[in-house]
């Protein structure tokens, strides 16, 4: 019934609309406003709400047809029921004070972190998963004294000096963070991928079908229609 209904509702109007985008702050803070200023250029009839939440919170709202399309790291990407989609590509970032001693190193290691307060990600976003992975295969334990969903608390907590900071490379802005710098970490957390969710079985509008290129330009229409049949090509994020 509920895709019979946007059926209709995009036959009589192909340029208006609601259009609810289920994600994280991460997300919603640093990667959606460039691509959703384009949109709304494109759309300015589309009425766009953004609901925040965990990444399983996220992928309920996607089955229960109260978001069009989720965007997370974690959670969707195995989530019965939603076609995950990889958006793109990213890997982490420490974030320090100015003038902290590791700015100096060559090479960050896993044991040079484990010398400082660590301030990061809750378990359940941002790659976590794959930070206490590394940490874990080398035997090593590292003192993790503030955990945030946000990455603007931890750079908060970064820049008064308690502590040094891991967070998702999308998440620093060298004009806005100043007082702070970052070192690419990759080496140590590996690399992580952000996905587009849609329910299996949905009717995408043809202004969803925009949204998803605009995210990630290799998700053309025909992409996603194949793949949603499951006759996906194959394609480089």
């Amino acid at each position: 019934m509920e895709t019979l209904k946007r059926v209709g509702q995009d036959f009589a109007t192909q340029d208006q609309g609601s259009f609810v985008i289920a994600t994280t702050h991460t997300q919603a803070r640093y990667a959606l406003p460039k691509v959703l200023t384009e949109f709304t250029k494109r759309f300015p009839k589309v009425r766009v709400s953004i609901a925040q939440g965990s990444p399983s919170q996220i992928a309920e709202m996607l089955l229960q047809d109260k978001a069009d399309i989720a965007i997370a790291t974690e959670g969707i990407a195995n989530c019965d029921g939603v076609l995950a989609l990889p958006g793109y590509q990213w890997q982490h970032l420490l974030i320090l004070p100015l003038n902290h001693p590791l700015l100096s190193s060559k090479s960050i290691t896993a044991e040079d972190l484990t010398k400082y307060p660590l301030i990061t990600y809750d378990k359940a976003f941002a790659g976590r998963a794959k930070i206490d992975a590394a940490f874990a295969q080398r035997n090593l334990q590292p003192d993790i004294i503030l955990e945030a969903i946000d990455a603007d608390v931890i750079k908060t907590y970064v820049e008064v000096g308690m502590g040094i900071g891991i967070v998702a490379g999308v998440a620093f802005d060298v004009e806005r963070d100043r007082n702070l710098r970052a070192i690419p970490v990759g080496h140590l957390f590996g690399n992580n991928v952000t996905h587009l969710g849609i329910k299996q079985g949905a009717y995408l509008r043809s202004f969803v079908f925009t949204f998803i290129e605009l995210f990630s330009p290799t998700l053309t229409k025909k992409i996603v229609e194949q793949a949603m049949t499951n006759k996906p090509e194959n394609y480089q994020i």
